[in-house]
């Protein structure tokens, strides 16, 4: 008997503190499971639309003191982006420029450089084919 008594005094004693740690930990508790899952939400799933544009010619950026021609190979890259809906139905190829930045580079062979792709807000480039380019440098004149 002397055991139930000690329990239900453990229990009763300072039954508004118990209460209100209960209550903090239930809301600390759901606090973070709601960011957990809002982290975890995979971001296409807010129904983006995907589009590949092909054969999109590949700028050369230079300096303008630099008197090469220079030429890429291949001279097209297939992009494809992705993007609200909206965003997607009013998007043209002109919008998206594929770049390579040749500026500070001397003449090599078998040089091969990053294509850049600059697309308009509220687009997301998924990925650029071929991702890089091969740079054909002529001598110079």
């Amino acid at each position: 008997m002397k055991f139930l008594a000690s329990f239900r005094d453990w229990l009763v004693e300072d039954i508004g503190w118990k209460f209100f740690s209960l209550v903090l930990a239930i809301a600390i508790w759901l606090t973070v499971h709601k960011v957990l899952l809002e982290t975890a939400l995979p971001v296409a799933s807010s129904g983006g639309s995907t589009l590949t544009y092909g054969n999109l010619p590949v700028l050369i950026v230079a300096t303008a003191a630099d008197v090469h021609l220079y030429r890429v190979a291949p001279e097209t890259v297939n992009v494809t982006v992705t993007g609200s809906p909206e965003t997607m139905a009013v998007l043209q190829a002109n919008q998206i420029r594929a770049t390579v930045d040749l500026t500070g580079i001397d003449s090599a062979k078998d040089l091969k450089r990053n294509v850049d792709v600059s697309v308009p807000a509220g687009v997301t480039v998924v990925s650029v084919a071929p991702a890089r380019v091969g740079i054909i440098v002529p001598p110079a004149p």
